[in-house]
């Protein structure tokens, strides 16, 4: 079984659709204006903006996690919690073996809580 599609509150369509344009260097895959939807492709996962949609807490990779933060925090985007390590993997069972896995939290334009996650090789390696 495999993850289709998350889908994401989105009040302001157009809003929501500038925001996560510029958070993932993507422009939407499609946009269903009447219906209120807009689609874009997360690696073969599509994430759907949905004016219906509920808040959805997605975490999404971001290999330049602190970079990334910067540029966010300076364009007045919300930090809710700044990066901490989360885990370091030992195997490869929740993620690349030898590995440091890094969570921050930001609030996108919509007041929906996003996670952005980096793995960067563990300290020592």
């Amino acid at each position: 079984m495999k993850v289709i599609q998350v889908a994401q509150r989105a009040v302001d369509l157009e809003r929501a659709t500038a925001f996560y344009s510029e958070l993932l260097g993507a422009q939407p895959l499609a946009r269903f204006e009447q219906a209120g939807l807009v689609f874009f492709d997360l690696g073969g996962v599509r994430l759907l903006l949905e004016r219906g949609a509920p808040s959805a807490l997605v975490y999404l990779e971001r290999p330049d996690l602190h970079a990334a933060l910067a540029r966010l925090e300076a364009a007045g985007v919300r930090i809710v919690a700044r990066p901490q390590l989360i885990f370091t993997h030992p195997d490869a069972t929740l993620g690349p073996a030898g590995t440091e896995e890094w969570m921050a939290f930001i609030e996108d334009s919509e007041g929906n809580t996003v996670g952005l996650v980096s793995r960067t090789p563990a300290a020592g390696d």
